[in-house]
């Protein structure tokens, strides 16, 4: 079932149409996720060398300038693209389709207009040094929330729909009055819901929810090794490698059986005596002919009253076991 979210309100379009403002919410987040390390780079190129200035102290003035920059360049993007096709044959110059690729160039002319002299050493750009400095500034700019996610998806949703040429990520739709826009808002595809699962707070749009419950991490699945368990999709990994009766296993003795684990016991019951016989080939080197060894794990067997053989389940334990009717079998005959 569809939860319902909280409704944008109507968008007043050119000649006094109303747009639907519906747009990819996935998408809107993946791209408000692009921002921050976008600024965290523009902050470390242009302090980088300066004594006298830090990325923090810079980080209010980067952040109004690059939204203005970005969003300046999106709102003409479409225009210019046009403008650029029509004038040049040259396929390789074509600006891209894809919106994330779009405001990452974006952000990257940005980001060379600020650096300082350090800053446009090649060196420098490709450096390891740098790509940590980045990761450390977009980890403290999180801790202490200076940019939080909810302001950055206000920024992505307007730069989705400007860049988004072929209509991919919002809806173009536009209507003459509210009640026809009403109307379709309640069929669009791209209306926003909240994922059914308990414990995700995910808000997708209809087209996209097949997609998300298909990787939801919360999400409960029945064990994709054939137990009985029921679990979150977060959890399978580790339940499948850790706890999951159904997980394979190599025989422990060494035969070259494999099986569920929770057939472990079956399985050293059914194969005793060729565990044995392994065993007591190694234990004995000689001494024994291959028929004798087979007697000898027959014999041992028989003297088992406990049943403690079957129940062995490594080769430690089963070797103790043996040391033991050994030791017993011989105490009887003298």
């Amino acid at each position: 079932m569809e939860l319902p979210v909280a409704d944008p309100g109507p968008v007043r379009a050119e000649g006094l149409l109303l747009q639907c403002p519906y747009c990819d919410s996935e998408a809107m987040h993946k791209l408000a996720q692009f921002l921050l390390p976008g600024l965290a780079a523009v902050c470390i190129d242009c302090t980088t060398g300066d004594l006298f200035r830090k990325p923090s102290v810079v980080a209010v003035d980067m952040r109004k300038e690059m939204v203005d920059y970005v969003t300046q360049r999106s709102e003409t993007f479409i225009s210019d693209s046009l403008i650029e096709s029509e004038a040049s044959q040259d396929q390789e110059n074509e600006m891209p389709e894809d919106p994330f690729e779009i405001v990452s160039i974006f952000m990257d002319d940005f980001s060379s207009t600020k650096r300082n002299i350090i800053g446009h050493v090649s060196g420098w750009l490709m450096s390891d040094s740098r790509e940590d400095k980045i990761d450390d500034f977009v980890q403290e700019m999180e801790m202490t929330r200076f940019w939080p996610l909810k302001r950055r998806e206000i920024i992505a949703e307007v730069l989705l729909k400007n860049v988004d040429l072929k209509t991919k990520y919002h809806c173009p739709e536009k209507y003459e009055n509210e009640e026809r826009l009403a109307d379709h808002k309640a069929q669009c595809s791209f209306r926003p819901v909240t994922c059914p699962n308990d414990g995700c707070r995910a808000k997708v749009s209809v087209r996209c929810m097949q997609d998300h419950d298909s990787a939801c991490l919360f999400k409960i699945l029945t064990c994709e090794q054939n137990c009985e368990k029921r679990l979150l999709r977060r959890d399978m990994d580790r339940h499948c490698v850790t706890v999951c009766p159904m997980r394979p296993m190599k025989c422990p003795f060494g035969c070259d059986s494999s099986f569920p684990e929770r057939n472990l016991e079956q399985h050293c019951s059914e194969f005793l005596q060729a565990h044995l016989h392994k065993l007591l080939k190694a234990i004995h080197k000689k001494g024994f002919t291959d028929e004798g060894l087979k007697d000898h794990a027959l014999l041992l067997e028989k003297h088992d009253n406990d049943g403690k053989l079957a129940k062995s389940r490594d080769v430690r334990s089963l070797t103790n076991v043996v040391k033991n009717l050994e030791a017993k079998i011989k105490d009887d005959s003298s």
